[in-house]
C-alpha cells in the first residue's frame, strides 16, 4: 500500500521485555512444544490447537503483548480499532465507512460492496481525484490501529486471514511508522494480493524514504498465486497464516512457513541518515480491502468480496 502520515500515540512499556523471568499474565495461553528458534524463526507453527482452541500460544523466549481474536459479534473492539474514511489513497474505487467492518463468529469480516455512495467533498473545480469524483462507486473498510495500539521495533507478528482473489480485489495487512511523513516513516507490507498483468500475485514488501519527496525506496518480492494452487486447488478458499519475524539485522516475511522475502535493514536508511525500521518510534497495523487500482478492473466481479481475518497476535522478545 502506499500511505502518507505522522502521528504518535499510546507507547508500548519498554519494561515489558527487561528480564528473562517476565511472566505473562491475564491471556489465555497454553504450552506447547514449539520452539521459537524452529518455528517462530520460519513463520511457521507446529500444530492445530492454536487454531481451533483460538488461544494464542506461548512461544518460548517470546511475550505476547497484544492480540484480538474478534470473538465479540458487532463492530471490532473500539479499544483496539479505528477507521479510515472516503477516498484514501492511490486513486482506489472504494469509499472507505466504518460499516463494511464487522466481527462475527470470531473472525473479522471486511466487505467491500457495490453501492453508490455520495462524496461530500465533490468540488468539480478542484484537481484532485478525492474531490473531483461526484460518487463512490463500491464501498469497504480499513480498520487500523492508530492511536490506540502501536509498538516499537522488532518482535514476531502473525495474522491468519483469508483472502479473495477476485479481479478488482486488493487485500492487504501492513505497518506503517507513527513519526514523519510516508515514505519515510518506513511501510512494512505483510500481505498484499493484487493482479500484475492481469495475473493475481502476494506481495512481501518494505518501503522507506529516497532522496525524492512522497516517492519511496522499495524491497519488494512477487509471488504469484499460481504458485500455491498445484499444492491445494482450493487455496483461496482457506485461512493462511502471514508472519513477520523482525530484528535490528532483517525483516523476514512469511506466508505459511514459506519465506517470500527477507530484508536486510544495514540499506533501509532514509536520506537523513534515519532508519525507520531499527529506530524508536512506534508502528501500528492496517487492515484493509481495496477496490482498483492495483487490484484491477472491478466491473465484472461479482459482490459482496470479503477479506476475512482471524486472529492477529503481536510477541515481543525478552531479555
Amino acid at each position: 500500500m502506499r500511505k502518507r502520515l505522522n502521528q504518535t500515540g499510546w507507547k508500548a512499556s519498554i519494561h515489558f521485555f527487561k528480564g528473562s523471568t517476565v511472566k505473562l499474565i491475564g491471556v489465555l495461553v497454553f504450552t506447547t512444544s514449539i520452539s521459537f528458534a524452529a518455528d517462530a524463526s520460519s513463520g511457521k507453527r507446529n500444530g492445530t490447537a492454536d487454531i481451533d482452541k483460538k488461544r494464542p500460544s506461548e512461544i518460548p523466549g517470546m511475550m505476547l503483548i497484544w492480540h484480538d481474536e474478534f470473538e465479540e459479534e458487532g463492530r471490532p473492539n473500539a479499544n483496539n480499532w479505528n477507521y479510515e474514511y472516503g477516498f484514501v489513497r492511490n486513486q482506489e474505487l472504494q469509499w472507505y465507512q466504518p460499516q463494511n467492518a464487522r466481527c462475527e463468529n470470531g473472525r473479522l469480516v471486511i466487505e467491500a460492496r457495490r453501492e453508490t455512495v455520495a462524496n461530500p467533498e465533490y468540488n468539480p473545480l478542484k484537481q484532485s481525484w478525492k474531490t473531483s469524483r461526484e460518487e463512490a462507486h463500491y464501498t469497504s473498510a480499513c480498520v487500523i490501529t492508530k492511536d490506540l495500539q502501536e509498538w516499537p521495533a522488532f518482535g514476531y507478528f502473525e495474522i491468519r486471514a483469508k483472502v479473495d482473489s477476485s479481479q478488482g480485489s486488493w487485500p492487504a495487512i501492513w505497518l506503517l511508522g507513527t513519526e514523519n511523513y510516508w515514505p519515510d516513516c518506513g511501510e512494512i507490507d505483510i500481505m498484499e494480493l493484487y493482479r500484475i498483468n492481469g495475473e493475481p500475485n502476494i506481495l512481501a514488501n518494505v518501503a522507506w524514504g529516497s532522496s525524492t519527496a512522497h516517492r519511496g525506496e522499495w524491497d519488494s518480492s512477487t509471488t504469484k498465486l499460481d504458485h500455491f494452487l498445484p499444492k491445494d486447488p482450493t487455496w483461496v478458499e482457506k485461512f493462511h497464516t502471514w508472519a513477520m519475524k523482525w530484528n535490528e539485522h532483517a525483516i523476514q516475511l512469511f506466508l505459511d512457513g514459506e519465506l517470500l522475502n527477507e530484508i536486510p535493514l544495514h540499506k533501509t536508511v532514509n536520506p537523513d541518515g534515519v532508519n525507520p525500521f531499527t529506530s524508536d518510534q512506534n508502528f501500528y497495523l492496517l487492515l484493509n480491502l481495496a477496490i482498483g487500482s492495483n487490484g484491477g478492473d472491478p466491473s465484472n466481479s461479482k459482490f459482496p468480496i470479503n477479506f476475512e481475518v482471524d486472529y492477529v497476535r503481536v510477541y515481543k522478545q525478552l531479555n
